[in-house]
């Protein structure tokens, strides 16, 4: 069995997914994890220069080329900085991100796209440090690298102060003989051709919910604990490991109102709950002109522009229905690719909100703290945008407290299953009907990648996006008129 750096790290937590992989793969689901994926490549590629001058390792499906050009490389300097250098013992694979030769002693840097240190990162450089010093070298220094949160961009890019160098050598140095038990671990496992049962655990949904995660929870009543929304997964866990698995199950336990309310309506066929009261009061405070807004952000690890810090958002599009005199009407932003979208936003927001307006958002904690930090950054246009973040209501509300609940909503307050649950058989509310953007991730990640395509993808991007943000407030504003339609 081949192992590579990224199935011994898999394996640790659960030695099944290697079994899967090798002999059920088919089971296996597709998790759309490109966003984590490209912002580590983007993360990597800042972080080879962090020493200045390298020699680049170039990725090739024969790893032992890469192999070869590794140890050339090792061989014709007596002091490098070698990017993506691989290498194998016993069938064991891992390339390095960043291998600094001096003389005859190295150090290992393990790049990470994160703000902190995680104790995966140091079981990763733990199974590398593991092959090299294997094979006889002398790798004296073991440092995880990650992303300064507090680093602040003003100019160029300073690598020292973007990335944080943290010397893992000793943790490291205690985990090998773990290692080399975890690697005989994993090949007599793999040997074995009959199935093991695994049961669930926190392993099946972190850092992502596990790729055969619907295969290994197959066995469970379709509503079981896992289905509790808004409930933490620790709890979810205690109750499963005491065998109370089922809603059935979950009736007898004492649970806070939200949770006792999602069972029963899954339940039972219970008719939509509806608190008139409260739906009214909450409605009597947005009086008659209101605006309807919702933000669309990107962020990036490397902060792009001046005053950003890694991976803090980044508006670049807003949509704007509002209701005047009982009209409806609507208005929208959408930036120029590659360019600092934030203060053009800025201006056409206080420009198309008047002071004093009543502004709707859905879930508004998001849509308050993008404008907090455009008031932090344009002073000059501070007031008003203060004016709309202090005027601004949250339509969620209703919701969260379940003042209107049905049993669709599955406990969630969330407008994914809010929506659906009000307007199930409105096909112009329907997500799905939409062309290339259907949610806030894909929007992020066609935005960020503007710059790279055809004037022709471009535009067709950028009218899929002002779609997909336009049924965002679209959305809202339904939502408002049937909370007006079930208090009559």
């Amino acid at each position: 069995m081949n192992l590579s750096k990224s199935k011994y790290i898999e394996c640790i937590t659960c030695k099944k997914k290697l079994w899967l992989d090798k002999y059920k793969s088919d089971v296996k689901e597709n998790i759309d994890n490109i966003a984590v994926f490209e912002n580590g490549n983007i993360v990597h590629e800042i972080a080879k220069y962090l020493f200045g001058e390298h020699v680049n390792i170039e990725f090739n499906e024969k790893l032992d080329e890469m192999i070869v050009n590794t140890n050339l490389t090792i061989e014709s300097y007596k002091n490098v900085v070698i990017t993506e250098a691989s290498f194998n013992y016993d069938d064991n694979f891992c390339s390095v991100d960043i291998l600094r030769k001096q003389n005859n002693k190295y150090e290992i840097y393990e790049v990470k796209g994160s703000t902190d240190i995680k104790d995966i990162y140091i079981k990763d450089v733990s199974y590398q440090y593991y092959i090299l010093t294997s094979l006889g070298l002398n790798v004296e220094k073991c440092y995880v690298v990650y992303l300064n949160n507090e680093y602040v961009r003003n100019g160029n890019l300073d690598l020292n102060k973007l990335f944080i160098k943290e010397d893992v050598t000793s943790e490291i140095k205690s985990l090998q003989t773990e290692v080399k038990q975890n690697i005989c671990d994993m090949r007599e496992y793999i040997k074995n051709e009959e199935e093991k049962n695994e049961d669930i655990d926190v392993k099946c949904f972190k850092p992502y919910k596990c790729a055969f995660y619907n295969y290994c929870s197959r066995n469970l009543p379709k509503n079981n604990i896992f289905d509790i929304a808004n409930m933490r997964l620790t709890k979810k866990l205690e109750y499963y490991k005491k065998g109370i698995i089922s809603f059935i199950d979950l009736e007898s336990i004492e649970l806070d109102r939200n949770t006792k309310l999602q069972i029963e309506y899954e339940l039972n066929d219970q008719e939509d709950h509806i608190e008139k009261d409260n739906i009214r009061k909450f409605l009597d405070q947005l009086g008659n002109n209101i605006y309807f807004l919702d933000f669309e952000t990107y962020q990036m690890p490397i902060p792009l522009y001046d005053g950003l810090k890694p991976y803090e958002q980044i508006p670049f599009q807003y949509s704007l229905h509002y209701i005047e005199n009982g009209k409806l009407y609507h208005k929208e932003f959408l930036s120029e690719s590659g360019l600092d979208p934030r203060r053009l936003l800025a201006e056409r927001l206080i420009k198309d909100i008047p002071f004093d307006a009543c502004i709707l958002a859905y879930n508004m904690s998001f849509e308050k703290t993008v404008i907090r930090h455009l008031a932090l950054m344009y002073t000059d246009l501070s007031e008003h945008l203060m004016n709309i973040y202090d005027n601004m209501k949250d339509l969620m509300i209703p919701f969260k407290n379940k003042w209107y609940y049905t049993k669709d909503m599955r406990g969630s307050y969330s407008i994914k299953y809010v929506l659906p649950a009000l307007f199930p058989n409105d096909e112009s509310l329907n997500y799905h009907n939409l062309n290339l953007i259907h949610n806030g991730g894909e929007a992020m990640n066609a935005f960020a990648k503007l710059d790279s395509m055809s004037i022709e993808e471009q535009e067709n991007i950028r009218k899929n996006l002002l779609e997909y943000c336009k049924l965002d407030t679209y959305a809202m504003v339904k939502i408002y008129e049937k909370l007006n339609e079930v208090i009559k």
